[in-house]
């Protein structure tokens, strides 16, 4: 019962891609995510020419060094299939970006008639997602050792951890909207295996290069219409 109703929250936030409004958000939320997955990969570059005298040859890919090679064809591909593992952190900074957008482009289609809520602070939703990419950063260095005991279950232990605290996190901002933060965690205590399977949903297509450039967006739709549907909110045809 819980999968099929998250799946509905799932279409609802798909089906609005043609709308004109969300679709703007979409389209600046795939640049926000490159912008911010190349970020994140110049960074892993950097790291390799501090740690490395010189270029790293990888099989298929080829040489790869420092920031001079970011813009290679190989770089460009690394990028990609490094991206099964950066776009969680990026998905998890993107959510203190365009939450209030896409939260509002859902009400405003689904939900008319609610009430205005005032905007958060760029600032403190800045600070809360720094806050919270550092800890999903923490928990995932901690997990690499339990990855190496697991063999083939690695992408499931994966998915069900960053889902726990993807869910979590993106449940606790969209309800902190409209309930408070105190009101958003009694809420969020109410439905903890609904959050935890909506945010692994939302982790396993995180891995699928290209694909998980629309997840953020989507998946921020996603937890509104979940917390709408636990709030009782009238949907609109």
């Amino acid at each position: 019962m819980g999968s099929c109703v998250i799946l509905s929250d799932f279409l609802r936030a798909l089906g609005q891609l043609g709308d004109p409004r969300f679709l703007r958000v979409v389209l600046l939320g795939i640049g926000l995510a490159l912008a911010l997955l190349a970020g994140v990969y110049a960074g892993f570059l950097a790291l390799i020419e501090w740690a490395t005298p010189g270029s790293v040859t990888i099989p298929w890919i080829g040489p790869i060094g420092g920031l001079d090679t970011l813009l290679s064809w190989g770089s460009l591909l690394l990028m990609l299939g490094l991206s099964v593992f950066l776009m969680v952190p990026v998905a998890s900074a993107f959510s203190g970006l365009f939450l209030e957008d896409v939260a509002q482009a859902v009400e405003d289609r689904y939900y008319p008639g609610l009430p205005p809520v005032p905007r958060v602070p760029l600032t403190d939703s800045l600070i809360e997602a720094a806050n919270f990419l550092a800890l999903l950063v923490a928990v995932n260095i901690a997990a690499l050792l339990a990855f190496a005991f697991t063999g083939p279950l690695v992408p499931l232990i994966f998915w069900a951890l960053n889902g726990f605290l993807l869910g979590r996190e993106y449940f606790t901002l969209v309800a902190t909207r409209r309930l408070g933060r105190a009101g958003a965690k009694a809420l969020r205590g109410g439905y903890p295996l609904q959050i935890w399977l909506a945010g692994t949903l939302m982790a396993a297509p995180l891995s699928i290069p290209l694909v998980n450039l629309v997840v953020p967006v989507l998946g921020v739709a996603t937890f509104t219409h979940m917390f709408h549907r636990l709030t009782g909110a009238r949907v609109s045809p």
